[in-house]
């Protein structure tokens, strides 16, 4: 692609564009410093605490687990096995597919996201919300959905 066709971002671009990953570091970190403070979780168990607590059951395939989190197979494994070791999740055999697995909340780990998450929402919101005046908050809801989207256009 030559220089000419380059669609370089102007100034307002590139100041959305650096804001954004340097915000996106800044409560990543910020975030997870609080969680492991206030309740020995990390950032990274708590977002796998999310993702089980989101189904009825408590129960995701690995797979599925690992895709919608945005992981590495490895990574996920790896984390799994550190969760597993805290007795925060265990691993289940698939009956429908052997050579599956399930990684499904124990009731130590759902109890360990219910004490984290009061305190992580109001984190959330001192952080990220409270200096949003609520149209804010809908337009960005909007923007974040509009870019999500073409992203799973685009795989």
């Amino acid at each position: 692609m030559s220089d000419d066709e380059v669609r370089w971002l102007d100034a307002t671009e590139s100041q959305a564009w650096r804001g954004f990953l340097d915000l996106h570091a800044h409560l990543r970190t910020t975030l997870n410093r609080d969680l492991q403070a206030s309740s020995g979780l990390s950032m990274a168990e708590y977002d796998v605490l999310v993702q089980l607590t989101d189904v009825e059951d408590g129960r995701r395939r690995a797979f599925e687990l690992g895709d919608r989190l945005g992981w590495e197979k490895s990574r996920l494994s790896k984390q799994v096995i550190r969760m597993e070791q805290r007795g925060l999740v265990v691993r289940e055999v698939c009956e429908e597919d052997r050579r599956g697995a399930y990684v499904a909340i124990t009731a130590a780990g759902r109890k360990a996201i219910e004490d984290a998450a009061p305190r992580h929402v109001e984190v959330v919101r001192r952080l990220f919300l409270d200096p949003l005046a609520r149209p804010q908050v809908e337009s960005l809801a909007a923007a974040m959905a509009a870019i999500l989207a073409q992203g799973e256009q685009t795989g």
